[in-house]
């Protein structure tokens, strides 16, 4: 077995990406401090084709060159904007169409493992700050809170590892309805 090359990889070109069709899907950072975490979640939204990153609050937003160490240039490819308050954003996205789902522990969450996205639904998923979480005003907004299932001794996991359980396991299921 051979590891591949880029050139293997034959992946698409920043202007190739930017026009290519996404998953109905964007993630919106409520006041995240760690711009490594942002870089990363922009590193993922570009690998499973999210539609936006929006950065609200605090959330830090390109150019810094501690978002770009861990985006790897994703900041290019992937579509984003600050907005300063993520309450606003997110009855703003509900006007749109979009469901809006808080990543977050809280009462009668709906447990990933059991979340089955619909066909022709829009979704926003708000993922929170690393140590209050997703901010209780905009989880009373949302449609629905989506928890990750944990079995250890830790109560959370890291807001980066959090997007990429939650958007791959979105866009597996959206996939798996298209077969």
């Amino acid at each position: 077995m051979r590891k591949l090359s880029m050139d293997d990889l034959n992946r698409d070109s920043v202007e190739d990406f930017k026009n290519k069709k996404k998953i109905p899907l964007v993630l919106v950072l409520d006041n995240v401090r760690s711009l490594n975490n942002v870089g990363s979640v922009f590193r993922t939204a570009d690998a499973f084709m999210a539609e936006k990153v929006y950065l609200c609050g605090i959330t830090g937003k390109p150019p810094h060159r501690d978002i770009e160490k861990t985006a790897l240039g994703a900041t290019e490819s992937v579509a984003w904007e600050h907005v300063p308050d993520t309450l606003e954003l997110v009855k703003q996205l509900q006007a749109q169409g979009y469901k809006v789902g808080s990543v977050e522990q809280a009462e009668n969450s709906l447990m990933l493992n059991q979340f089955q996205p619909q066909p022709e639904q829009k979704y926003a998923l708000v993922l929170g700050n690393e140590v209050f979480g997703v901010e209780q005003e905009v989880i009373n907004q949302s449609d629905f809170a989506l928890e990750i299932p944990q079995f250890g001794t830790k109560h959370s996991l890291n807001i980066s590892v959090a997007t990429g359980v939650v958007v791959w396991d979105f866009l597996s299921k959206i996939l798996a309805q298209e077969v």
